[in-house]
């Protein structure tokens, strides 16, 4: 079982602003690639199913706390850990870690709360448990 991930990535410049400084909404979709890469090392997808039996992971709460902003062209270690896990949710948790001359900071923390669901026949959607598979593969911290 697996409760955490690691994987590196550049900051692109269509990640910036004219300063070149990451702009503060594309931490979340790092946040997201490394929570999808997590899925994709343990064997799944963050989306299942075919036909009406479609799931996937709706947000229901994100947060985010900034120490020191990221630049063009910085590699950033993202460090995603399970904090909780229920029935039908999972909290995570991800550090972007910078490595600089006095060694690894961590320059923001941002949490997740993904709550696993599948699609309506009306084409909405409704929270349900998650698959049995991906509960058996994951235990928080």
């Amino acid at each position: 079982m697996a409760s955490e991930f690691r994987m590196r990535r550049m900051v692109e410049f269509a990640d910036t602003d004219m300063a070149g400084i990451m702009y503060f909404a594309n931490y979340f979709k790092f946040m997201e690639s490394v929570e999808h890469a997590f899925f994709r090392s343990l064997g799944f997808s963050a989306h299942g199913g075919d036909g009406a039996q479609t799931w996937g992971w709706a947000r229901r709460n994100a947060s985010m706390s900034y120490e020191r902003p990221l630049h063009y062209e910085d590699e950033v270690e993202l460090h995603i850990r399970v904090i909780e896990k229920r029935t039908k949710a999972i909290v995570y948790e991800t550090c972007f870690l910078l490595d600089t001359p006095e060694g690894q900071l961590e320059v923001a923390r941002g949490t997740i709360t993904a709550v696993c669901v599948e699609k309506t026949d009306s084409g909405g959607m409704r929270a349900v448990t998650m698959p049995p598979e991906v509960n058996a593969a994951i235990q928080a911290c």
